[in-house]
């Protein structure tokens, strides 16, 4: 396994994180210093946030398998780890995340390339779109007449 730079400057950013992901890296943060303790000065300090308990890397392949495993055990589908990059982008634009936002959240280097790889989450928000234009332009509820206009 070989660490590097980000393959371009967007790959190194700074991404807000709610709460409970928070909450989770300081709980992991604390573990992580416990085996710290434990294992001494043999600790490999390779200043990454997910590590042996050693302190030496996970092999990509490793964690996947983790993944892999866990997802498993608790009913998930069988997707790979990369998977949830895909996860993750669809459900925030399908949750109205402003496509520059989930853009920039990712790393891409223009709106166009995260719209052109989501595109597919999109048809299922043209009646969503449809119906929120609608009510802003119309004032309607229900387009179909059954409710006044304003």
């Amino acid at each position: 396994m070989v660490a590097g730079e980000p393959k371009t400057a967007r790959g190194r950013r700074t991404i807000a994180l709610d709460p409970t992901t928070v909450a989770a890296l300081r709980q992991h943060r604390k573990r992580q210093a416990e085996e710290r303790l434990q294992v001494g000065p043999g600790f490999a300090d390779s200043g990454l946030v997910f590590t042996m308990p050693d302190g030496s890397p996970i092999h990509p392949n490793r964690f996947s398998l983790w993944f892999r495993t866990r997802a498993r055990t608790t009913g998930l589908p069988a997707i790979r780890l990369h998977d949830m990059r895909h996860s993750y982008a669809t459900a925030g634009l399908a949750a109205g995340v402003p496509p520059k936002v989930m853009s920039e959240r990712l790393g891409h280097a223009t709106v166009a390339f995260t719209l052109d790889i989501y595109t597919s989450a999109l048809p299922a928000m043209d009646k969503s779109a449809a119906d929120v234009i609608a009510e802003l332009i119309l004032g309607t509820q229900d387009v179909g007449g059954s409710s006044p206009a304003r």
